[in-house]
């Protein structure tokens, strides 16, 4: 499975990316070995991510998640888990 996700950082900014390995990305993140964005802003917390089967699909909905807004992205996050229930 691959995965699109969305990533809170310490001061509160947003950031974007794509992985086959959730969980394992999430950890490098914190560990800062994962991307140079994320690294000065650790810890980073898991706030939204979508699955698709392919490589491409996912990175075609990072690529398309990146190009919102901010607002346009916290109401996405905020939509998916009224509907979804996830507790972030």
């Amino acid at each position: 499975m691959n995965y699109t996700y969305l990533l809170r950082c310490r001061d509160g900014s947003l950031y974007c990316g794509w992985t086959n390995r959730l969980e394992e990305r999430l950890k490098a993140h914190n560990e800062g070995k994962g991307a140079k964005y994320t690294r000065s802003r650790r810890p980073v917390e898991l706030i939204y991510y979508e699955e698709f089967p392919t490589k491409e699909q996912a990175m075609s909905r990072e690529y398309a998640i990146k190009r919102l807004t901010r607002a346009g992205k916290l109401r996405l996050i905020s939509d998916w888990k009224r509907e979804t229930d996830h507790d972030g």
